[in-house]
Parts: C-alpha cells; structure tokens; sequence
C-alpha cells in the first residue's frame, strides 16, 4: 500500500516539477498544475498526514458544521476553530460599522510586517469576541452566506422549497446502492456571488460496492499545503460517518482536482514537509452508540495512535 502521504507529498512534487506560474485572486501569486488524482484506501487507515500534524479537531467540527448545515462561523468559534475566521473577518472590515485601523491585504501585510501583524490580531480577536457574545453582531457579520452546509441541507428550489442533498443521498445509499446518482453538490451557480468564498470543493459522489462505501470529490481550487491535507481528511470523515450509518465498511477516497497550486509563499513550509518521512497512521473511533450521522457530536469522534511530524505553520491568502 502507498502511504497516504507519499501520495500526497507525490502531488506536492509534482506541481514543483511540472506547475506554472500564476497570478490568483489573492494577490500572493501561485505555482499550479490543472487536473490531477490522488486515492486512499480508507480501510488501511485514517489518512490524517503524519509528515505535519493535521489538527483533527478542526477537521471534525467544521465537517459537523458543514452537516448540520450551518454558515454562521459562531459555531466554529465556540469549538475553538478559527479556520474561517478571516472571510468573515473581511466582512466586517469592509462595512461601515468597523471604525478600526486600516485592514486593507491584512492577510500578506500581517505576514510582512510585524508590527502590522499585532494589530491584525487585536483587531482579529475583537472581532471574535463581538461574534461570541453579540447575537446580532454574529449574524450580521459572523454568516458566510450560503457556503457549503446550506447547499448541502437545503439547496433552493424554484417553488421555494429546499432540497437535504445530505439526507437524501444517505436514504438513497441505504435504499438504491447501485445508484449512479449518489451525488451532492455544493457549486450552486444562481448563489455563488452571495458567498464569502465560493465553494472549493464542490462536488462528490459516493459508490457502493462489495459493502464497501467509497467517495470521489472534485475539488476545483486547492491551496496543497492548507487545505488539501484538511480536504482528505474531512472527506475521510464524512465517508467513515456515512458508511457508520449505512452499515457499510469504508472503501476508497478518491481526490480529483482542477485547479491545483502552491501559494508561492509557502514554498519553505512545502521543502520542509518534502524532507519528512512518514509515519504509521491513526485509527478513527466513533461512538457505536450514535447511529445517524445528524446526532454525531465533536465528543463522539477520537483519533488513536497519532504520532506525527510537528505541525508547519503558514500564512492564509485570503
């Protein structure tokens, strides 16, 4: 078996070798290659990457974020994950109501500039605190618009209905695991421009065989070094849970990518995580008392015999 991070570390090499030079949204410029594919066979171990510790907390409560259908980043900041912070961030930064020091490319100047970058993060740490303890400061300016827990759960209709794609499709596992139509999608064109940030990966499909439930997700935009590895292992998770529901063993996740870059400034953190050799991988457990992957809590979920590589730390481009 190839080690999940060998594959990983394989596409990391890859976009090195072969990769382009781009300019991005971001402004921080980028190397990208379009089109590739990774897999992982969920059965020899949870793909949590052992060449730089993968924080599997954040992980989890921003999947079960995703699976309650939630867009309001108070959630995360009451589980003390802060990895959407920043879109949120630039939300109330842009409006008439933040009165504080200039913002403007917070995300490259706190990395160039010491000084600057203490007063990003009072400011940053005001802004959580007024989304902890404001109910309507959280909702006006804490909501992501409808990102990907709203496509999943309640896809809007032409009627004005919604659509539980989530739901739905696990009823569909269960009932019709032969299907070809065992899809959810979270790229929803008519609402893409109410997003803080349209979906990255935005689209998957599950597949039934031998007992087995296996995951194919088409990633269109991944940042390989912050995201990605965050990316397998969510997917991971929400296989692991679906298949727990479905009375399924787990089988294969499969990445599929398009747009596919190393910010140029994480070039460093990238030859460090080159230079590692893996390790054994951990094991997931989830409470066998929970059966429904809707009454799943972050305390129902533990990840044993995780020994990794310390973690590497990088700049967000926002």
């Amino acid at each position: 078996m190839v080690h999940p991070d060998h594959t990983y570390l394989n596409l990391v090499q890859y976009i090195l070798d072969n990769g382009v030079k781009k300019e991005d949204r971001t402004g921080t410029g980028t190397i990208s290659v379009f089109g590739y594919q990774m897999r992982f066979n969920l059965s020899k171990g949870f793909p949590l990457l052992t060449t730089k510790r993968v924080p599997f907390k954040l992980v989890a409560s921003e999947l079960l974020w995703f699976i309650k259908g939630d867009t309001n980043i108070r959630y995360l900041l009451q589980h003390n994950n802060h990895i959407w912070d920043e879109w949120a961030f630039e939300k109330w930064i842009k409006s008439e109501d933040y009165t504080g020091p200039d913002m403007t490319n917070f995300g490259l100047r706190a990395a160039e500039d010491e000084q600057f970058a203490k007063i990003y993060a009072e400011q940053m740490k005001i802004f959580q605190q007024k989304v902890l303890e404001d109910e309507e400061f959280a909702v006006k300016f804490g909501d992501l618009g409808p990102v990907y827990g709203k496509q999943w759960r309640s896809w809007p209709t032409e009627s004005g209905d919604t659509i539980d794609q989530l739901k739905k499709v696990i009823e569909m596992i269960k009932k019709s695991p032969d299907s070809r139509r065992l899809i959810v999608s979270a790229w929803n064109p008519a609402e893409v421009d109410e997003m803080a940030l349209p979906p990255c990966h935005s689209f998957f499909q599950f597949y039934v065989a031998e007992g087995k439930l296996s995951c194919q997700l088409y990633q269109r935009s991944a940042d390989v070094f912050l995201g990605v590895p965050f990316n397998i292992a969510s997917y991971a998770l929400l296989t692991h849970l679906i298949a727990h529901e479905c009375g399924l063993d787990v089988g294969e996740f499969v990445h599929s990518f398009g747009d596919t870059h190393i910010y140029l400034n994480h070039l460093e953190q990238v030859n460090e995580q080159l230079s590692r050799e893996p390790r054994n991988l951990p094991q997931l457990k989830i409470n066998s008392e929970k059966k429904s992957i809707f009454d799943i809590e972050l305390e129902d979920l533990k990840i044993e015999e995780y020994d990794p590589h310390p973690s590497i730390k990088a700049p967000v481009a926002v």
